[in-house]
């Protein structure tokens, strides 16, 4: 089976990428390199430079390859920039993604699985969230994760292609920048090893649901023969607060940092975690992670990276 991957040289992309290709699928890779990395793209791929805003170039790839399924990573994901740049936030994460159902159309590929997010919920009005529950960002990200999801099930209805949306809950994990909403993480990594103090927004009590990049890679490949045409929650159902997450890395990095509070930011929902009972449900899902397990599998590759970047900071 052929697969493309859009946006295949980025953190969850590159991840799925892997995956397919231990598992025997033909995979193409599309992406601009903005934030991906073209070290992260699996040698047994096929890889194209191209951004999903320039439709010839897309065109052009689609008529090469004629993928049988598209998983669609590419986006702007950092909510900070979307309220700095909304119209730049939606050419990319609403044109760019009509761009793609454009091509799927084109050249009759008979699936789309669409990375989503919980930011398009906004905030909930009952927890755990799941899919039934109002949809009502409070940021032009979220609106613009959200708008997608109408082009897809509307391209659906007029040309037969099947689709699995898929609403990540905050992941982390191997190959994550330090930025961006979903990065905290990430952020946090970064500091410990480089020896700074961390900066947490607001309190801390704010809550997140926490899935390791794996149970979404986990997600994307049963994505491929489950959920056809429905909408589905990625994550663990399980709420952490920030001070929480901060404290289990302090633990497992033996570290005595202590941590800088700053002001809450713009367009941030305070409590969010996600049902997972539809994922279990039509898409054979449930993750494996729990989020200790997977900050160690997370900082243990970071501290590699480091060691060769001559940055590492050990245990204090």
């Amino acid at each position: 089976m052929k697969v493309l991957v859009i946006g295949g040289a980025g953190f969850i992309g590159s991840n799925v990428v892997d995956r397919l290709i231990d598992e025997k699928y033909d995979v193409t890779v599309i992406d601009n390199l903005s934030t991906g990395k073209i070290e992260n793209v699996n040698s047994k791929a096929s890889f194209y430079l191209c951004d999903i805003r320039d439709v010839e170039r897309l065109n052009v790839v689609f008529e090469v390859e004629k993928p049988e399924i598209v998983i669609h990573h590419a986006a702007q994901i950092d909510v900070q920039k979307s309220l700095r740049n909304p119209a730049e936030d939606a050419v990319i994460n609403i044109v760019g993604t009509i761009n793609v159902l454009e091509c799927c159309k084109n050249w009759e590929a008979k699936k789309i699985v669409y990375a989503s997010s919980a930011a398009v919920y906004g905030d909930p009005e009952y927890l755990p969230v799941d899919e039934e529950h109002k949809v009502d960002p409070i940021s032009f990200y979220g609106i613009s994760k959200h708008t997608p999801e109408h082009y897809i099930k509307v391209y659906s209805q007029l040309y037969g292609m099947k689709y699995t949306i898929l609403r990540y809950a905050n992941v982390y994990g191997i190959r994550q920048e330090p930025k961006g909403e979903g990065g905290v993480v990430s952020i946090f990594l970064d500091k410990f090893l480089k020896k700074e103090q961390p900066t947490i927004f607001g309190n801390g009590e704010q809550t997140r649901d926490f899935i390791y990049v794996e149970d979404i890679v986990k997600a994307n490949l049963n994505a491929l023969k489950n959920g056809d045409n429905e909408i589905i929650n990625v994550s663990t159902n399980q709420a952490v607060t920030v001070n929480e997450l901060y404290k289990s890395m302090k633990e497992i990095f033996e570290s005595s940092m202590s941590v800088n509070y700053s002001e809450e930011r713009k367009g941030d929902i305070l409590h969010s975690y996600l049902d997972n009972k539809k994922a279990k449900d039509k898409l054979e899902f449930s993750n494996e992670y729990e989020i200790k397990e997977g900050l160690r599998k997370t900082i243990e590759y970071y501290r590699e990276i480091y060691k060769g970047m001559g940055e590492v900071a050990m245990s204090e």
